[in-house]
């Protein structure tokens, strides 16, 4: 009886220890991820200005359009790294904004042409 009890308690703690461990390996793994995260919006952050620039000098008229996507990327830097809800919000208005940047070249054929604003779209759009 004494002997079932202790057999029963062993698996008891070797099944909280495995399950532990579990847990921990999967809040390492989303820890991770998010951190890949960061880094690609940070990435997709910087080439921002590159594009804003590239695109100023073919479409003047487009001005609210940039400004937008000024705002909201300097609004997605400040937001704090852990506030992963409102940076995924800000990003995905960010990249509807961004969208519309890309639409541009179809109204600007010297734009679609230029070299840098292909490679920055596509670079972004890796992102």
């Amino acid at each position: 009886m004494i002997l079932a009890i202790i057999i029963i308690l062993i698996i008891l703690i070797v099944l909280y220890i495995a399950i532990y461990n579990g847990l921990q390996r999967a809040k390492v793994n989303i820890e991770e991820s998010w951190s890949q995260i960061d880094v690609q919006l940070k990435r997709r952050n910087d080439l921002i200005p590159n594009l804003v620039e590239t695109v100023k000098g073919y479409a003047k008229h487009e001005s609210e359009t940039l400004e937008k996507v000024i705002q909201l990327r300097n609004q997605l830097v400040q937001i704090p790294t852990g506030n992963h809800q409102e940076q995924m919000q800000v990003s995905n208005q960010l990249t509807d904004s961004l969208k519309s940047i890309f639409a541009l070249s179809e109204s600007y054929p010297n734009l679609k042409a230029n070299e840098n604003f292909c490679t920055i779209t596509r670079r972004i759009s890796k992102y």
